[in-house]
């Protein structure tokens, strides 16, 4: 089988911002010829998923202007240089909802648009809450949110949860949440709201 590789002969940055970095990249493909990428580079991020005792979910409602609409999504956040992602969960969680985690689970890592972007986010599961409190971005404004878990999947069926990184951490949580909890043999409450 032949190997899948792109290596990059030419580079120019049309945008540096804040946050992302935009190039067109030009590529030799794996046979020779040659390509132009168009690649968004993001330093990274954490979502994580806060479990209560209570068996609901903290998530956080914000307005995300690409979209044009509040969106219901998990605590998340970027990394910053040289920052885990444990630790960017710990910072992310207090600033965001004001607590930290006892325990925290990595469920897994995932690309959102590899086709033109690096961006990959870090994805946990967090329990033994407890309170804590940092100053929230100067920029952010949140509402928080708590929900059953059976509410949270029922409203990713329902089309009411639509940001991606939540809905994969969702659904990846759910074999996880009775044990998260304590619970394996009574499984996670479902008050059937």
């Amino acid at each position: 089988m032949k190997e899948l590789c792109e290596r990059i002969i030419a580079s120019n940055e049309v945008f540096s911002g804040r946050l992302l970095r935009v190039r067109v990249e030009e590529v030799a493909l794996p046979d020779g010829e040659r390509a132009q990428r168009e690649v968004v580079y993001h330093p990274g991020a954490i979502a994580v998923v806060p479990l209560l005792e209570s068996g609901d979910v903290v998530m956080v409602r914000q307005f995300r202007l690409p979209t044009g609409k509040a969106l219901l999504e998990i605590p998340a956040g970027v990394l910053e240089e040289g920052e885990a992602p444990e630790e960017c969960v710990e910072r992310e969680l207090s600033e965001e909802i004001g607590m930290r985690p006892g325990r925290l689970d990595r469920l897994c890592s995932i690309y959102l648009a590899p086709g033109y972007s690096s961006e990959v986010i870090h994805l946990f599961l967090a329990g033994d809450l407890q309170p804590a409190w940092a100053p929230k971005d100067e920029d952010e404004r949140l509402e928080r949110v708590e929900v059953s878990v059976s509410e949270a999947l029922r409203m990713i069926e329902r089309g009411e949860i639509q940001d991606a990184k939540t809905i994969v951490g969702l659904l990846l949580a759910t074999g996880r949440w009775a044990k998260m909890l304590g619970n394996e043999d009574k499984g996670v409450r479902d008050n059937g709201d």
